[in-house]
């Protein structure tokens, strides 16, 4: 018996329906009916259809253990993102070392800057030699006195220069309380952070578009948006869509659909 088959069999003696599993799982019904077909394209790869084959067998009461053996089996054994990596860094850092400065380099520069200002000096004798030369034959003129209508219209064209609202923002804020991996990404599919936070730790991000974000150990963060404070599920891959503009998160489950961190602040 296939994988799906063993969940939707697990699921009809619990008497539950794909809808009441989808629920408690907070997975989209058109994936629990994926997977029980066999089919776990709509999973988004093999990281997030292992969690999702974990959590629907939580829920219909089946152990998932032979399931994900099974499934290694079919798949191979997880690759670039396996379950031991959630909670290590997806990307390493590299600290480049400064680069000496030559003495080549420093002497060229100090010679372009005393060229230049050679030239500016120069510049500068010519114009104010000219200019006192045209006003020693030139003579003073009346200024003309603006006509009543022409100022009238003057100060009527002076009008206050309106400018465009600003847009909103969203402040996401996540407080981890254990350690716990993040997925950042906008709305064209666009990776703006991925990485571990470790327990203690507090990432800010300051977003103007829409996002979304696929937290790996959902129950060990809080999670806040301009301050307030968002409910989890207590699944082990939980994805949160931001909007900026209607500040309303949305939990859809499963992986991301489709945010770059704008700040991130250690607490």
């Amino acid at each position: 018996m296939s994988i799906g088959d063993t969940l939707a069999e697990a699921r009809r003696q619990a008497g539950l329906t794909i809808t009441q599993v989808s629920q408690q799982t907070r997975i989209r019904e058109s994936i629990i009916r994926a997977i029980e077909q066999g089919d776990y394209s709509p999973c988004g790869g093999d990281f997030y259809a292992r969690g999702h084959i974990r959590s629907i067998a939580s829920v219909v009461g089946t152990d998932p253990a032979p399931l994900i053996r099974e499934y290694d089996d079919e798949h191979g054994p997880p690759g670039a993102m396996r379950a031991a990596q959630v909670f290590e860094p997806a990307t390493p850092i590299r600290i480049r070392e400064p680069r000496r400065f030559g003495w080549g380099k420093a002497l060229a520069v100090l010679l372009l800057a005393v060229i230049g200002y050679g030239a500016y000096h120069l510049v500068s004798t010519h114009d104010s030699h000219s200019n006192a030369s045209q006003t020693d034959t030139l003579r003073p003129t009346a200024a003309p006195t603006p006509h009543p209508s022409t100022r009238a219209s003057a100060s009527a064209s002076a009008r206050p220069v309106t400018h465009a609202p600003a847009r909103p923002e969203a402040v996401i804020k996540l407080v981890a309380i254990e350690d716990c991996w993040v997925a950042l990404t906008n709305a064209s599919g666009q990776q703006l952070y991925e990485g571990t936070i470790l327990a203690g730790n507090t990432m800010v991000w300051k977003e103007l578009h829409p996002v979304s974000m696929v937290i790996g150990n959902p129950g060990g963060i809080v999670l806040t948006v301009d301050g307030k404070t968002e409910t989890l599920s207590t699944v082990q891959v939980d994805t949160v869509a931001i909007n900026p503009s209607s500040k309303t998160p949305v939990t859809m489950g499963g992986p991301p659909g489709t945010v770059t961190a704008v700040s991130a602040s250690a607490s």
